[in-house]
């Protein structure tokens, strides 16, 4: 059995978990041309290596982040979607987020 740690309920079973996608910059919605905004919601980078992804454990609704290696599918961290948007109403990634984003391509 595969145990996923959720930061709000603690380790459960993975078939508890639904995968929401990959962290992405979301692009300004007012200037965006209709291929980069498709872009941003159909298409996955579906990078190799660790990358920050979006999941959301069913029974209590709770939306969270979790590293995890895409090679291996081994879950390295698991946060708090807070840790990364202090300010919910902003749609820029901290800086720590976005560097990690620009070495993995």
């Amino acid at each position: 059995m595969k145990i996923m740690h959720c930061p709000l309920n603690g380790p459960r079973n993975i078939t508890e978990f639904a995968y929401g996608g990959e962290l992405k910059t979301l692009p300004d919605q007012l200037s965006c041309s209709d291929r980069e905004w498709a872009d941003y919601v159909f298409y996955e980078d579906n990078r190799a290596g660790v990358v920050t992804e979006w999941w959301f454990h069913t029974p209590s609704s709770y939306w969270f982040l979790a590293q995890r290696n895409t090679l291996t599918d081994e879950v390295i961290r698991t946060f708090d979607a807070s840790e990364v948007f202090p300010n919910p109403h902003s749609s820029e990634l901290p800086a720590s987020i976005s560097a990690a984003m620009e070495v993995a391509s």
